[in-house]
C-alpha cells in the first residue's frame, strides 16, 4: 500500500466515528462489492455511514446518485429545481415519461427509493446558490458537483473549501468530459482551475445520456474510492475524456498561490 492510501484510510478511520453496522439484509444486497479487494463489509460500513449531496439531478448528478445508491451511501442529499422536460428524459435517468410537468426532486427520489430504500434521501427543489450552499454542504461528508453553470460550482467550491469537504467535480460537453477530486489545503481547488466564469459556457449543450453517464460513473468511483480507501483518486490531477476517439489522459493541475479562495489553507 502506498503512502497516499495510507493517509486516506487514516482520514477515513477519524471521519467515520460513528460507523454504522450492516444488517443481514444489507450485507445480501451488496454481497458482490464487498468480495472487491480492500472492501469488505468494513468498507462496506465506511459507505453506510457516509452522506453526500449532488448538485442538480440531470445526465451526470442524476446517473452519479443512481449508483452511489446502489452502492449504499447512508444519505444523499439531492438539489436541482424546476419540472421535468422532454428535453430531460434523454439523459435523466432518474426522470420518467409519466413525471412531465412535475418536479424533478419528487420523480428523483421515488426512483432512487424503489432501487434501495436502506438509503436516506433529502431533496432540495431548489439549485444551489450563495444563500443556500453553506447549510447544504454542512449535511453531509462530501460533495459531488454535477451543475451546469459556474456561479453554482464557484459557490460549492467557496463552501467545501471553507468547511474542508472534499468536493468531485464532474463536467461534460459534447463527447468530451472532465473530472478531478479537490480536498481543500491539499490540492488545487476550482478557482484555482478558472479563476473567472468561462466565457465560452452555455447553459444548454449538446449531450448524450451515454456520454455523461460515463464520466457520472466515473465520478461515483471517486466518491467510493474516497469513503473506503481503496485505490486512489483524482486528487492534484484532472481526467480528460474524449469519447469521439475513446482517449483518456490524466494531466497535474496546479495550486495557485494567490487564489482568492483556497490560498493560505493548510
Amino acid at each position: 500500500m502506498n503512502n497516499a492510501s495510507q493517509t486516506r484510510k487514516r482520514e477515513i478511520k477519524t471521519m467515520s466515528a460513528t460507523q454504522q453496522h450492516l444488517t443481514d439484509e444489507e450485507k445480501a444486497r451488496y454481497e458482490w462489492q464487498i468480495w472487491t479487494p480492500d472492501i469488505g463489509e468494513a468498507g462496506q460500513e465506511k459507505l453506510k455511514s457516509a452522506s453526500v449531496l449532488v448538485s442538480r439531478l440531470g445526465g451526470v448528478g442524476g446517473t452519479v446518485a443512481y449508483y452511489l445508491a446502489a452502492a449504499g451511501i447512508g444519505k444523499l442529499v439531492l438539489a436541482h429545481g424546476g419540472n421535468v422536460k422532454p428535453s430531460d428524459l434523454n439523459r435523466q435517468l432518474l426522470m420518467t415519461t409519466d413525471w412531465l410537468g412535475r418536479p424533478r426532486s419528487e420523480s428523483a427520489p421515488k426512483r432512487l427509493r424503489e432501487l434501495n430504500p436502506n438509503v436516506e434521501i433529502c431533496t432540495v427543489s431548489e439549485n444551489i446558490n450563495e444563500e443556500n450552499v453553506d447549510s447544504l454542504v454542512e449535511q453531509v461528508d462530501l460533495v459531488v458537483d454535477a451543475a451546469p453553470l459556474f456561479s453554482e460550482r464557484f459557490a460549492m467550491n467557496r463552501a467545501c473549501v471553507e468547511q474542508k469537504k472534499p468536493l468531485v467535480e464532474s463536467a461534460m460537453f459534447d463527447f468530451d468530459a472532465q473530472l478531478t477530486t479537490i480536498i481543500p489545503g491539499k490540492t488545487p481547488c476550482l478557482a484555482c482551475i478558472y479563476p473567472e466564469d468561462p466565457p465560452h459556457w452555455k447553459r444548454e449543450f449538446p449531450v448524450f445520456g451515454a456520454v455523461s453517464g460515463t464520466i457520472a460513473a466515473m465520478a461515483a468511483v471517486e466518491v467510493i474510492k474516497y469513503f473506503t480507501g481503496v485505490g486512489e483518486t483524482l486528487q492534484g490531477e484532472m481526467l480528460w475524456a474524449n469519447l469521439r476517439r475513446m482517449e483518456f489522459k490524466k494531466l497535474p493541475i496546479q495550486k495557485q498561490p494567490d487564489c482568492p479562495v483556497c490560498s493560505g489553507l493548510t
